[in-house]
């Protein structure tokens, strides 16, 4: 089990270790804003890059964006850009999953980054019966956390704040704990919910933007390693 602090130019794919193929981005606190920075910075490396969803997400600024593409289509895209979205058109402007499967995508882009929750903006989550939705072939799930939950009710804090706080033990009205991000963090109906034992499992613990905010990444990331269910926890400041 590995604790690293990513400095402001450190590599985020390093950091994790990131595998060519498909990796998924469950949780809350910055999904989008992780698989998007990850993303770049692989393109900008050489790399070419998928990025989509499993649930709903915004068109990504700045990325070209394919709704409704064929591999042939998505193929001529990504030769000419290196780094692309893909999805279909869905409700209130958003993107919903792609008609290409993640099996499609990895047979012609170095890396597919999915975001696989959903979490309305909040800083923690825990899923409902339907998510989340992570695909056989990922290698790599990342799960993210918002560290300015932590200290604040369930019910401010926590996307699905009742499951939130039946993973706790807690009510929706208690504070959420660092003990009780790491037991829900590590939850087989938590953050590892869907988690294969083929897939390698690492938490972001983000917005460690402040002494606070960054004692309170230490002391979860130590009790993470304790459970030796994280194989790397990366604490960062990256927003979102």
């Amino acid at each position: 089990m590995q604790t690293i602090f990513l400095g402001k130019n450190d590599s985020l794919a390093n950091a994790f270790g990131v595998p060519n193929g498909v990796s998924s981005i469950v949780g809350g606190g910055g999904k989008t804003t992780l698989m998007l920075a990850l993303a770049r910075e692989l393109a900008e490396a050489g790399h070419t890059v998928i990025v989509s969803t499993t649930t709903h997400i915004f068109p990504p600024d700045g990325i070209v964006t394919l709704t409704g593409a064929t591999e042939q289509t998505a193929r001529a895209a990504l030769a000419e850009h290196r780094l692309i979205c893909l999805g279909t058109s869905s409700e209130q402007g958003k993107l919903s999953a792609s008609m290409l499967t993640a099996a499609a995508m990895e047979r012609f882009a170095d890396y597919v980054l999915l975001e696989a929750d959903g979490a309305k903006r909040l800083p923690l989550k825990a899923p409902a019966e339907h998510e989340p939705v992570i695909p056989q072939e990922t290698k790599l799930v990342i799960a993210v956390l918002g560290l300015d939950g932590i200290g604040k009710p369930i019910q401010e804090s926590a996307f699905r704040p009742e499951r939130y706080a039946a993973l706790t033990g807690k009510t929706i009205q208690d504070t959420v704990t660092p003990a009780d991000a790491v037991r829900v963090l590590t939850h087989p109906n938590g953050q590892r919910k869907g988690v294969t034992e083929t897939m390698r499992f690492c938490v972001l613990l983000n917005q460690a933007d402040g002494a606070i905010q960054s004692a309170l990444a230490l002391e979860i990331a130590s009790e993470l390693n304790n459970t030796g269910l994280a194989e790397r926890t990366v604490i960062a400041a990256l927003g979102g």
